[in-house]
């Protein structure tokens, strides 16, 4: 049974790390490919509102999971979230804005459809070596494929100009997803949540305090377009060295996601604590501009985010019950997606007036969401005796 969920558990890495390739892939050029397309701008900026429709339909996939609790249905709403990456290599067949928008729409609420019941096998796959560090290792592969994928776009686009080319080739990483896909449900075909004999709610109110702490984190936490966006305004980097800095993120995500998440197997949630003082942090770069704080920038959100996919999830399956796992992971989704997109316009408003006023909002939220996670921590340990 340990190897049976060892592959299992490798498998949904492998799952995820070719999902990435074909994903990223799409979105590292999508913009540019609407251009190509000659849409206006507002078109580009529709992409976001198929984020948002995607963290809705993460809700919608921990309620319809926690309903039927059905390992069947489980394992179907991973399956169908993971065939949904088809629809990238279908953007090779069209140039019509409507259906390239339905597409999009179509990936994103088939990645919310799988998250929640995902994140739920993983935690069940991962006990044998550690939630903290099995959800780790997990956002390392997922980070390889990140990488990976941009890469491989570039290269079919600088071999041939061709966008339908590199979306067709997209294809490869879809259908190597799927393949994993099976293994891992061919070694783990039951969902031990969906039998779990415990009572629902029962630790309604941890979960409601993690949610709040955590929701504040997000709501303080500057998206990169912000920053990206102060870089080039204020002339700190040219292009591509803002591209670069993001690359530095996104190395520092990966390289910190296993030790962090061994780190969380060792204390538990009290190593979140961190989280609001590396978020906070991040403001410092609208006051000191040289070379040192902008990679330290760019490390700090890197960490900030491996943090928000790796040890913030885990925490979550330790929170809350097994069979409550598939409903809370679906809330989690949507409440921290709601509040850093609210964040994320709040920052941006107050960016247009001063931005020693983003400075005072994020310390604040920063300094509120830590209070907040001391209860977390308090309630959990009580809880726990």
């Amino acid at each position: 049974m340990r190897k049976q969920l060892l592959i299992a558990f490798l498998s949904l890495g492998m799952v995820s790390l070719f999902a990435d390739i074909c994903y990223e892939g799409m979105r590292s050029v999508i913009g540019s490919y609407m251009e190509f397309l000659e849409l206006p701008v507002i078109f580009a900026g529709l992409v976001g509102v198929a984020e948002f429709v995607g963290y809705l339909a993460r809700f919608a996939s921990g309620l319809i999971a926690a309903a039927l609790r059905s390992a069947r249905v489980y394992w179907g709403l991973i399956y169908v979230g993971y065939l949904t990456n088809f629809t990238v290599p279908l953007l090779a067949l069209t140039s019509r804005w409507d259906v390239v928008l339905l597409l999009i729409f179509i990936e994103r609420i088939g990645k919310g459809l799988r998250s929640p019941v995902r994140d739920v096998v993983l935690a069940e796959v991962s006990e044998g070596i550690g939630k903290g560090k099995g959800f780790g290792i997990h956002e390392l592969l997922d980070q390889v494929g990140a990488f990976i994928g941009p890469i491989f776009v570039a290269w079919a686009l600088f071999s041939t100009s061709s966008y339908s080319y590199a979306y067709s080739l997209l294809a490869i990483p879809a259908t190597i997803s799927i393949v994993f896909l099976t293994l891992a449900f061919l070694n783990y075909p039951q969902v031990k949540a969906v039998s779990s004999t415990s009572r629902q709610g029962s630790m309604s109110r941890g979960l409601l305090l993690y949610l709040s702490s955590t929701s504040l984190i997000l709501l303080g936490f500057i998206h990169w377009s912000i920053l990206a966006y102060h870089f080039r305004v204020e002339g700190i980097l040219p292009d591509y060295q803002i591209a670069l800095a993001y690359s530095i993120a996104m190395v520092a995500d990966a390289v910190v996601a296993v030790p962090i998440g061994m780190f969380y197997d060792k204390v538990g949630i009290k190593s979140l604590l961190f989280t609001p003082l590396t978020a906070l942090l991040i403001s410092a770069v609208f006051a000191v501009q040289n070379t040192l704080t902008l990679v330290l920038t760019a490390v700090l959100w890197g960490i900030t985010m491996s943090v928000y996919e790796t040890i913030m999830r885990a925490a979550l399956a330790d929170i809350v019950e097994p069979a409550n796992r598939a409903f809370a992971y679906g809330i989690f989704n949507l409440v921290t997606g709601v509040f850093w997109m609210l964040g994320s316009l709040v920052v941006a408003y107050l960016y247009g007036i001063s931005r020693y006023l983003v400075i005072g909002f994020v310390v604040l939220t920063e300094l509120v969401a830590l209070a907040f996670l001391l209860l977390t921590t308090r309630s959990y340990e009580r809880l726990k005796s």
